[in-house]
């Protein structure tokens, strides 16, 4: 397969290169509300509270965005979120501006930012196969991800100029912007995507479907349980970056944007050397492997006090982490039927993105009571066990399939 041969096709190369500009504002309103925040407080515990609100809504309405997905085109449904995702922006950035803002008008506007990411996200996972189809789904995939961690790195190196000349509200305002290229690339779009027309049983039974599918299906149950780990424990260490930047590496905003663009740089490498492989053999030995380097990155950045070893071992857990979930979204993608692939995406979301409030604030409240370096060190610990286990049993699926192929 060529290099890059998702973006031969129009719609997506339309769809993918909104993205690119809508993800750069995004990280630069991420880096920038957490200096806002961390400056207003002082707290790590409502850095972790801030973390939170932006995910909760995952947790708490991501399963009905999969409904959503199954029942109603998913263009038309990505262009009223990315529509009304232009507004929270605004708002935060002309309080900022006026000088008013509280630390509770950060959160309450991110708790709204994320019920928007909530519905939007498992439709547009599960809108990537409509536009490039099976073959090329995991080279979309990559692309997608190299998308989101190139913005991951040059939109913290934008944000912390940004920050460190003293306009914090500008980074909202082009948040805000940065939503029209995508919301245009959609317009321009034209698919008869899959929507699905059984007989509805109500909410209650089509979600027990998509969790039943995953519930039965073992190749794939052991991957959402070691993501929903390393969401809970490893994840979250992102909204604790203002700590160690400012009171443990003493680099200030500009050592925060580097140490997030570290990150960002691992995981967009390696979601272009995923892209440019193309389709890949044996890809559960990239998934286990994977699945333990990522949680070894971040324990050894917990007990770092080396500014370019953080930076070393941030980029290496952005790579470890894109490949393991890259690899496992296209696993479960070419695994479920079209009918139930909102719902099943939607379980994705929530095992990936909605549980890390939770794990946000657990980790924002021992960190209260301990030291900030130490909870992640803990939490690492905690993810590099799951990695682990899950390690195992891929050995033991695999032996098997060896011995049953002979």
């Amino acid at each position: 397969m060529k290099p890059f041969v998702s973006l031969h096709v129009r719609e997506y190369r339309r769809f993918w290169s909104g993205q690119v500009i809508s993800l750069i504002g995004t990280w630069m309103h991420h880096v920038a509300q957490g200096w806002l925040i961390y400056k207003l407080t002082k707290s790590p515990l409502f850095l972790g509270l801030g973390g939170a609100a932006l995910t909760l809504p995952i947790l708490l309405f991501t399963l009905f965005g999969g409904i959503i997905a199954d029942k109603y085109k998913k263009r038309n449904v990505l262009l009223f979120t990315q529509s009304i995702a232009t507004l929270p922006p605004i708002v935060l950035g002309i309080l900022t501006v006026s000088n008013v803002v509280t630390v509770w008008h950060v959160i309450i506007i991110a708790f709204f930012m994320g019920t928007i990411n909530a519905i939007e996200i498992p439709v547009r996972q599960s809108f990537l196969i409509e536009m490039v189809g099976k073959d090329k789904l995991l080279n979309a995939i990559a692309l997608h991800s190299a998308a989101f961690n190139g913005a991951r790195m040059l939109g913290p190196l934008l944000a912390g100029f940004i920050i460190e000349k003293g306009d914090l509200s500008i980074c909202f305002f082009i948040n805000s912007i940065s939503f029209i290229p995508v919301i245009m690339a959609l317009k321009s779009i034209k698919i008869d995507g899959f929507v699905y027309t059984g007989k509805s049983s109500g909410i209650l039974n089509n979600l027990k479907e998509g969790a039943g599918f995953i519930i039965n299906n073992k190749d794939i149950s052991s991957i959402f349980l070691t993501i929903m780990v390393f969401s809970l424990f490893g994840i979250p260490y992102t909204q604790f970056l203002p700590v160690f930047a400012e009171d443990i590496l003493h680099t200030g905003a500009k050592g925060l944007g580097l140490l997030m663009s570290s990150a960002g740089l691992g995981a967009f490498t390696g979601a272009v050397v995923l892209a440019l492989r193309g389709s890949m053999k044996r890809k559960e030995i990239y998934m286990f492997l994977s699945s333990l380097l990522y949680p070894a990155s971040l324990l050894v950045f917990s007990l770092s006090r080396i500014p370019t070893l953080s930076y070393i071992v941030l980029f290496t857990a952005g790579f470890s982490i894109v490949t393991f979930l890259a690899n496992a979204n296209n696993t479960i993608q070419l695994l479920v039927s079209n009918d139930l692939r909102g719902r099943v995406m939607s379980v994705y979301s929530l095992v990936f993105l909605g549980m890390a409030p939770l794990g946000s604030t657990l980790l924002g409240i021992i960190a209260s009571s301990i030291s900030t370096s130490l909870t992640i060190t803990l939490s690492s610990t905690v993810a590099l066990t799951a990695g682990i286990l899950f390690t195992r049993a891929e050995i033991r699926r695999l032996k098997l399939l060896f011995l049953q192929s002979l």
